[in-house]
């Protein structure tokens, strides 16, 4: 439980948080995809060689847009602890991922990271914790991205020194994150494999950032209650962003404007994912099953900022 002598939520609404940079190579940008599935069945895939390779002569390779989840990891490198909110790493759960995108990536290059509260709520027995990250191109001042992340941080409620919990959100009241999955068959469907070596995937994607030991230790994956290491959530919703990329951008990532993301339930590295997709207007509904389990995994939707004639 949080130490309610320590930790006053009413404090923390002017809480500054440092900024961070982050910089990455275009070997990063390789390997995030690598990590993600590109080119995991087919090395020469048409829709996807252009993010590991200089593909036909390009300057440079081309980003996935999920990339930017990874600003949001590099603005908490202490982790998502407040002043005085005490919680266990092992036992936190990633909820959901909001990404804003407004221009493509570079191939390479330094980012400033501005980070604020966005959220926080007691629930008794956890703590919801939203961190919003604006990320800037250090040289020029751009704005690339915004990400807002959700954590649950299992062991760490309790704080509310009333009877009423205590909750905070500065969410704009017309942004509505929760998806209704529609009844009709879905416009595309995209079967795609984890790859035992994703045991590989955990270890692999882990290396562009997330070195959280759930994705890698079997001791401290039993202790949160899992079987053997899962997948990184943010993995599993680059998979599915990929998926809707080939099916309906007819592999133009730019196309992407916005990503929402809730993780329902884990993923096991060798696991088959089914992305199932549904198009209205510019906005793609989406929903991830594991095949294995028939169980839904991840939801949301990818608002898009145009079409293709040929859809």
């Amino acid at each position: 439980m949080a130490d309610t002598l320590e930790f006053n939520p009413e404090h923390l609404l002017s809480h500054k948080f440092p900024e961070t940079t982050y910089s990455y190579t275009e070997r990063d940008a390789a390997l995030y995809a690598l990590g993600v599935g590109a080119c995991a069945r087919d090395a020469v895939d048409a829709d996807e060689l252009k993010y590991v390779y200089h593909e036909n002569g390009q300057k440079s390779i081309k980003v996935l847009p999920t990339f930017a989840a990874l600003f949001s990891l590099a603005s908490m490198p202490n982790g998502f602890g407040l002043p005085g909110l005490k919680y266990d790493p092992r036992l936190l759960l990633h909820g959901q991922q909001y990404i804003e995108l407004y221009k493509p990536f570079p191939s390479g290059g330094h980012i400033q990271n501005k980070v604020s509260l966005a959220g926080l709520y007691d629930k008794g027995k956890a703590a919801i914790l939203e961190i919003e990250t604006r990320s800037y191109e250090k040289e020029s001042g751009d704005l690339l991205c915004m990400n807002r992340m959700t954590v649950y941080l299992r062991g760490a409620g309790g704080f509310s020194k009333s009877s009423h919990p205590f909750s905070y959100s500065n969410y704009p009241k017309n942004q509505v994150l929760a998806v209704k999955i529609p009844k009709t068959p879905p416009f595309a469907v995209f079967e795609d494999c984890t790859q035992p070596s994703q045991a590989c995937s955990a270890l692999l994607y882990r290396l562009s950032g997330d070195y959280n030991p759930l994705h890698s230790d079997p001791i401290i994956a039993k202790v949160a209650g899992f079987s053997k290491p899962i997948l990184h959530g943010l993995c599993t919703l680059g998979f599915a962003v990929r998926a809707i990329i080939k099916c309906i951008c007819r592999g133009d990532p730019i196309m992407i404007k916005s990503i929402t993301g809730r993780f329902l339930l884990h993923v096991y590295p060798g696991e088959t994912l089914i992305t199932e997709m549904w198009l209205t207007d510019r906005r793609v509904i989406y929903q991830a099953k594991v095949k294995e389990r028939n169980r839904t995994v991840l939801s949301g939707y990818v608002d898009l900022s145009h079409m293709t004639s040929s859809l």
